[in-house]
């Protein structure tokens, strides 16, 4: 067993940890800037942002100029009623115009009212969108992040753990050439040294993908960027109420926002159905020149230069029907968006449960968990001694290591589920943008530069 190369492998990826420390508010600050979905959800409010203006509602009139020019060419015959006939072959006539023209619905039942409310509530909703890609994007960096954390802690334990057996090898093989220990107990301190290099090695790749997949969510172009994380350890946030966060989530829930936001888009498209029950009134007005060329008759050029100008007042009596079924319908929607709300309500009480409840449970694991690891750690400590004076089996010192390794691992899963479920519950609760930037800072917001 080349021990020597195993040691120095371990100890080249361990190098690999000189790298940029990063916290995790420069990690989400990152991201803000760089991740790919919020730029592209951020274009996407700017848009709807941009929407909102009195032309696209239709408040205002359509100006434009037109120009033409056309004409034909054809035979004449002509039969008179005094018995004689005549023919004139190539006649051609021209009509070349210009113009501008203007036409302005200055009334349609509301309509166009209705079309720009319904501007501005999709602009909120744009910004809802957004903040909604924020919050999901912070949850899965956090998760990431701390994820990162566990692994690498994990893989610190692996260390230590590596280490023992190392040493526990050292002393079997002094003890072995001296002859106080057989071949068998040489034979399995190796093995145990080699399973424990194996896992050490594997963990290494864990704690590499967890780094690329920070990089990716961080928008960084470069994933082999040597990036990690400042943070050694996890804190829990154990004051968390749940009453004060089911509070919270009643105002401040992107997806139940979202979703009462459409009951108010619905409501605008009941009010621009209804606009046909009403008259509508159009304007309209021109100022140009025509020019007329005659190939034959007594005229042989006409000029016009002058205003022309119209007004309509018209009123729809039946339209087969389909305003009475539109209508109908859209209430309809308005019904569905309103049972749509109680059913975000209800699921977002359901996930609150649930969050909530493996929170506690978590929560109480991480702290028996830490009693555990306590023992474990005073146990494999009282093995060692008594596995350097031979008052202890290799196997029953490997059984004292491996609970210590059991016990390190079980207190870290559960520290690392108890802070998934509180990111849950601040995500759910809508305070997961106010709790990752307690400076206040409006980062849920984008920036329009328009």
């Amino acid at each position: 067993m080349k021990k020597g190369i195993l040691i120095a492998c371990i100890a080249c990826s361990m190098a690999s940890f000189g790298q940029k420390e990063m916290s995790l508010e420069e990690c989400i600050a990152t991201g803000l800037e760089q991740n790919y979905s919020i730029r592209i959800v951020r274009n996407q409010e700017r848009i709807a942002d941009n929407n909102v203006t009195p032309g696209n509602a239709g408040y205002l009139p359509t100006l434009g100029v037109e120009a033409g020019y056309g004409g034909n060419v054809y035979d004449n015959k002509y039969d008179y009623t005094n018995g004689t006939k005549a023919s004139v072959n190539g006649v051609s006539n021209a009509t070349a115009d210009v113009g501008l023209n203007m036409n302005w619905t200055v009334f349609d039942g509301f309509g166009i009212q209705a079309d720009y409310a319904k501007l501005k509530e999709l602009k909120q909703m744009g910004a809802l969108n957004t903040r909604l890609t924020i919050e999901a994007f912070i949850s899965s960096l956090s998760s990431e992040y701390y994820n990162q954390i566990r692994q690498t802690t994990r893989l610190k334990n692996l260390r230590s753990s590596l280490d023992l057996s190392r040493e526990r090898l050292r002393i079997v093989e002094e003890r072995y050439t001296i002859g106080s220990m057989s071949r068998l107990d040489l034979q399995q301190a190796k093995v145990d040294f080699n399973a424990d290099s194996s896992k050490y090695i594997t963990q290494l790749e864990v704690v590499h993908t967890s780094r690329v997949r920070l990089r990716e969510l961080m928008g960084l172009d470069e994933p082999d960027a040597e990036v990690g994380v400042r943070d050694t350890s996890i804190t829990l946030n154990v004051a968390l109420e749940k009453e004060q966060l089911w509070n919270s989530a009643v105002t401040s829930n992107t997806s139940l926002l979202i979703v009462q936001k459409n009951k108010k888009l619905s409501e605008q498209e009941y009010r621009k159905v209804k606009s046909v029950n009403y008259p509508y009134l159009r304007m309209n007005a021109g100022y140009g020149y025509t020019d007329n060329t005659y190939g034959s008759g007594t005229t042989e050029r006409q000029q016009r230069l002058g205003l022309n100008y119209g007004v309509t007042l018209g009123y729809t009596l039946f339209d087969g029907m389909n305003r009475k079924r539109e209508q109908k319908n859209a209430r309809i929607e308005i019904e569905n968006d309103q049972l749509r709300i109680k059913e975000m309500e209800l699921a977002l009480r359901a996930d609150m449960s649930n969050s909530w409840m493996a929170y506690r449970n978590n929560l109480n694991l991480w702290t028996l968990e830490k009693e555990n690891l306590v023992a474990a750690m005073e146990n494999y400590s009282i093995a060692i001694d008594r596995y350097k004076l031979g008052d202890l089996s290799g196997i029953e010192l490997r059984e004292a290591q491996n609970s210590l390794i059991e016990a390190e691992e079980r207190q870290s899963i559960a520290e690392y589920n108890t802070k998934l479920c509180e990111i849950s519950l601040l995500q759910i609760s809508g305070t997961i943008i106010k709790v990752a930037f307690p400076q206040g800072e409006e980062l849920g917001e984008s920036k329009n530069t328009n």
